[in-house]
Protein backbone atom coordinates (compact mmCIF):
# COMPACT_ATOMS: atom_id res chain seq x y z
CA UNK A 1 0.00 0.00 0.00
CA UNK A 2 1.04 3.69 -0.83
CA UNK A 3 -0.11 7.42 0.05
CA UNK A 4 0.10 8.60 -3.39
CA UNK A 5 3.02 11.48 -2.19
CA UNK A 6 5.88 11.14 -4.21
CA UNK A 7 9.63 10.77 -2.75
CA UNK A 8 11.53 10.58 -5.64
CA UNK A 9 11.66 11.75 -9.66
CA UNK A 10 13.38 8.79 -10.99
CA UNK A 11 14.28 8.19 -14.36
CA UNK A 12 14.23 4.86 -16.56
CA UNK A 13 17.98 4.36 -17.83
CA UNK A 14 17.34 0.41 -19.08
CA UNK A 15 14.44 -1.21 -20.85
CA UNK A 16 15.05 -4.55 -22.16
CA UNK A 17 12.42 -6.40 -23.38
CA UNK A 18 11.83 -9.78 -22.30
CA UNK A 19 9.42 -11.81 -25.13
CA UNK A 20 5.61 -11.59 -23.71
CA UNK A 21 7.42 -8.95 -20.61
CA UNK A 22 10.32 -6.31 -20.03
CA UNK A 23 12.74 -5.71 -17.08
CA UNK A 24 13.97 -2.04 -16.40
CA UNK A 25 16.28 -0.21 -14.53
CA UNK A 26 15.30 3.09 -12.87
CA UNK A 27 17.62 5.65 -11.15
CA UNK A 28 16.18 6.69 -7.95
CA UNK A 29 17.06 10.20 -7.66
CA UNK A 30 16.77 11.49 -3.88
CA UNK A 31 14.54 8.37 -3.09
CA UNK A 32 16.45 6.75 -0.12
CA UNK A 33 16.81 3.39 -0.39
CA UNK A 34 19.35 2.55 2.70
CA UNK A 35 16.79 0.32 4.25
CA UNK A 36 14.92 -1.26 0.64
CA UNK A 37 15.53 -4.79 0.15
CA UNK A 38 15.32 -7.13 -2.55
CA UNK A 39 11.36 -8.14 -2.90
CA UNK A 40 9.90 -4.84 -1.54
CA UNK A 41 7.84 -2.67 -3.33
CA UNK A 42 8.14 0.65 -5.45
CA UNK A 43 5.23 2.73 -7.01
CA UNK A 44 6.49 3.59 -10.25
CA UNK A 45 4.54 6.41 -11.92
CA UNK A 46 1.70 4.21 -9.21
CA UNK A 47 2.24 1.16 -10.79
CA UNK A 48 3.59 -1.23 -7.73
CA UNK A 49 6.64 -2.94 -8.71
CA UNK A 50 8.88 -5.11 -7.21
CA UNK A 51 12.30 -4.92 -6.46
CA UNK A 52 14.71 -7.48 -8.32
CA UNK A 53 18.21 -6.29 -7.07
CA UNK A 54 19.86 -3.05 -6.66
CA UNK A 55 22.27 -1.60 -8.92
CA UNK A 56 24.07 2.16 -10.13
CA UNK A 57 21.97 4.46 -7.55
CA UNK A 58 18.47 2.50 -8.42
CA UNK A 59 16.77 -0.86 -8.90
CA UNK A 60 15.84 -3.51 -11.41
CA UNK A 61 11.90 -4.05 -11.91
CA UNK A 62 9.97 -6.66 -14.03
CA UNK A 63 7.44 -5.58 -15.68
CA UNK A 64 4.44 -8.53 -16.58
CA UNK A 65 2.96 -8.33 -19.82
CA UNK A 66 -0.50 -7.45 -17.58
CA UNK A 67 1.22 -4.39 -16.27
CA UNK A 68 2.66 -3.28 -20.16
CA UNK A 69 -1.03 -3.99 -21.25
CA UNK A 70 -2.83 -2.13 -18.92
CA UNK A 71 -0.77 0.82 -18.06
CA UNK A 72 1.35 3.38 -19.49
CA UNK A 73 4.62 0.68 -19.21
CA UNK A 74 3.39 0.06 -22.34
CA UNK A 75 4.98 2.93 -24.20
CA UNK A 76 7.73 3.75 -21.11
CA UNK A 77 11.28 4.44 -22.93
CA UNK A 78 15.03 4.98 -22.00
CA UNK A 79 14.82 8.67 -20.60
CA UNK A 80 11.38 8.73 -19.05
CA UNK A 81 11.13 10.45 -15.85
CA UNK A 82 8.37 8.65 -13.22
CA UNK A 83 7.15 9.46 -10.08
CA UNK A 84 8.38 7.12 -7.02
CA UNK A 85 7.53 6.18 -3.67
CA UNK A 86 7.97 3.42 -0.87
CA UNK A 87 5.82 1.18 0.47
CA UNK A 88 3.78 2.13 3.67
CA UNK A 89 5.48 1.51 7.49
CA UNK A 90 3.26 1.02 10.74
CA UNK A 91 4.79 4.21 10.96
CA UNK A 92 4.20 6.19 7.74
CA UNK A 93 2.23 9.45 7.40
CA UNK A 94 -0.58 9.15 5.54
CA UNK A 95 -1.38 12.38 3.84
CA UNK A 96 -2.58 11.55 1.12
CA UNK A 97 -4.81 8.75 0.54
CA UNK A 98 -4.52 4.58 0.36
CA UNK A 99 -3.56 3.65 -2.96
CA UNK A 100 -2.81 0.01 -3.90
CA UNK A 101 -0.79 0.49 -6.82
CA UNK A 102 -2.62 -1.40 -9.24
CA UNK A 103 -3.88 0.87 -12.06
CA UNK A 104 -7.24 0.50 -13.07
CA UNK A 105 -6.95 2.49 -16.47
CA UNK A 106 -5.03 4.90 -18.53
CA UNK A 107 -6.19 8.19 -19.07
CA UNK A 108 -5.46 11.19 -21.68
CA UNK A 109 -4.70 15.09 -20.45
CA UNK A 110 -7.69 16.80 -22.65
CA UNK A 111 -6.25 20.54 -21.20
CA UNK A 112 -4.03 22.65 -19.46
CA UNK A 113 -4.01 25.58 -18.32
CA UNK A 114 -2.21 28.30 -15.50
CA UNK A 115 -4.64 29.57 -13.30
CA UNK A 116 -2.43 31.57 -10.14
CA UNK A 117 0.81 29.62 -9.55
CA UNK A 118 -0.94 26.14 -9.83
CA UNK A 119 -1.81 24.30 -13.23
CA UNK A 120 -5.55 23.12 -14.19
CA UNK A 121 -6.07 19.83 -15.72
CA UNK A 122 -8.68 18.43 -17.47
CA UNK A 123 -7.93 14.31 -17.84
CA UNK A 124 -10.29 12.18 -19.34
CA UNK A 125 -11.05 8.31 -18.12
CA UNK A 126 -11.99 5.27 -19.72
CA UNK A 127 -15.79 5.60 -19.56
CA UNK A 128 -16.02 2.04 -16.94
CA UNK A 129 -13.96 4.10 -14.74
CA UNK A 130 -16.06 7.75 -14.57
CA UNK A 131 -19.12 5.83 -12.24
CA UNK A 132 -16.27 5.84 -9.48
CA UNK A 133 -14.47 9.41 -9.52
CA UNK A 134 -17.07 12.02 -7.99
CA UNK A 135 -16.11 15.45 -6.98
CA UNK A 136 -13.66 16.23 -4.26
CA UNK A 137 -13.19 12.78 -3.89
CA UNK A 138 -9.62 11.19 -4.46
CA UNK A 139 -8.25 9.96 -7.51
CA UNK A 140 -4.37 8.78 -8.18
CA UNK A 141 -2.48 10.28 -11.40
CA UNK A 142 0.69 8.63 -12.47
CA UNK A 143 1.13 7.65 -8.82
CA UNK A 144 -0.17 11.44 -7.42
CA UNK A 145 -2.71 11.64 -4.53
CA UNK A 146 -5.01 14.20 -5.60
CA UNK A 147 -8.30 15.73 -5.03
CA UNK A 148 -10.85 15.88 -7.96
CA UNK A 149 -12.28 19.43 -8.59
CA UNK A 150 -15.08 18.61 -11.23
CA UNK A 151 -16.42 16.05 -13.04
CA UNK A 152 -18.28 16.16 -16.12
CA UNK A 153 -19.22 12.55 -17.58
CA UNK A 154 -16.08 11.05 -17.74
CA UNK A 155 -13.57 13.81 -17.94
CA UNK A 156 -12.15 15.48 -14.50
CA UNK A 157 -10.17 18.38 -13.57
CA UNK A 158 -7.80 18.93 -10.84
CA UNK A 159 -5.87 21.86 -9.69
CA UNK A 160 -1.85 21.13 -9.43
CA UNK A 161 -0.24 23.45 -6.99
CA UNK A 162 3.69 24.82 -7.44
CA UNK A 163 5.38 22.07 -4.95
CA UNK A 164 3.54 18.94 -6.14
CA UNK A 165 4.54 20.36 -9.53
CA UNK A 166 7.95 20.90 -8.48
CA UNK A 167 8.49 17.31 -6.53
CA UNK A 168 6.39 15.03 -9.57
CA UNK A 169 7.00 14.50 -13.07
CA UNK A 170 2.95 16.20 -13.87
CA UNK A 171 4.47 19.38 -14.81
CA UNK A 172 5.81 17.85 -17.77
CA UNK A 173 2.41 16.99 -18.78
CA UNK A 174 0.91 18.26 -21.77
CA UNK A 175 -2.52 17.54 -23.85
CA UNK A 176 -2.15 14.32 -25.06
CA UNK A 177 -0.22 12.95 -22.83
CA UNK A 178 -1.46 9.60 -21.31
CA UNK A 179 -1.84 9.16 -18.03
CA UNK A 180 -1.92 5.62 -14.52
CA UNK A 181 -5.10 5.96 -12.79
CA UNK A 182 -6.24 4.30 -9.92
CA UNK A 183 -9.64 5.34 -8.66
CA UNK A 184 -10.16 5.13 -4.72
CA UNK A 185 -9.77 1.45 -3.69
CA UNK A 186 -13.54 2.25 -1.35
CA UNK A 187 -15.29 2.56 -4.37
CA UNK A 188 -14.13 -0.72 -5.92
CA UNK A 189 -14.92 -2.40 -2.68
CA UNK A 190 -18.71 -0.75 -2.49
CA UNK A 191 -19.75 -1.58 -6.03
CA UNK A 192 -18.59 -5.53 -5.39
CA UNK A 193 -20.28 -5.11 -1.51
CA UNK A 194 -23.55 -4.16 -3.17
CA UNK A 195 -23.42 -6.67 -5.43
CA UNK A 196 -24.32 -9.14 -2.64
CA UNK A 197 -25.00 -12.68 -3.32
CA UNK A 198 -25.29 -12.14 -7.22
CA UNK A 199 -21.18 -11.62 -7.19
CA UNK A 200 -20.69 -14.94 -6.77
CA UNK A 201 -22.28 -15.50 -10.41
CA UNK A 202 -19.70 -15.56 -13.21
CA UNK A 203 -20.19 -13.36 -16.06
CA UNK A 204 -18.00 -15.23 -18.46
CA UNK A 205 -16.83 -18.96 -18.60
CA UNK A 206 -13.55 -19.63 -16.76
CA UNK A 207 -10.55 -17.92 -19.04
CA UNK A 208 -9.29 -21.68 -20.38
CA UNK A 209 -12.67 -23.61 -19.70
CA UNK A 210 -13.55 -23.34 -23.49
CA UNK A 211 -16.92 -23.33 -25.05
CA UNK A 212 -19.35 -26.02 -23.11
CA UNK A 213 -22.61 -27.80 -23.77
CA UNK A 214 -23.74 -25.64 -20.49
CA UNK A 215 -22.59 -22.76 -21.85
CA UNK A 216 -24.05 -22.90 -25.32
CA UNK A 217 -27.78 -23.74 -23.25
CA UNK A 218 -27.77 -21.06 -20.92
CA UNK A 219 -27.09 -18.21 -23.50
CA UNK A 220 -29.27 -19.52 -26.24
CA UNK A 221 -27.27 -21.21 -28.52
CA UNK A 222 -29.06 -24.09 -28.63
CA UNK A 223 -31.73 -25.88 -27.15
CA UNK A 224 -31.21 -28.27 -23.84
Amino acid sequence: MFTGIIQSIGNITVVESQGADARAHIAAGKLDLAHAQIGDSIAVNGVCLTVTSFADGGFWVDISGETLARTTFGEIAVGSKVNLEQSLTPTTRLGGHLVSGHVDGIGTVVSCWDQGRSLRFVIQAPPTLAKYIAEKGSICVDGVSLTVNQVNGACFDLNIVPHTLQETTLGELVAGSHVNLEVDILARYLERLLLGESAAQPTAPPQGAGITHGFLVEHGFIKA
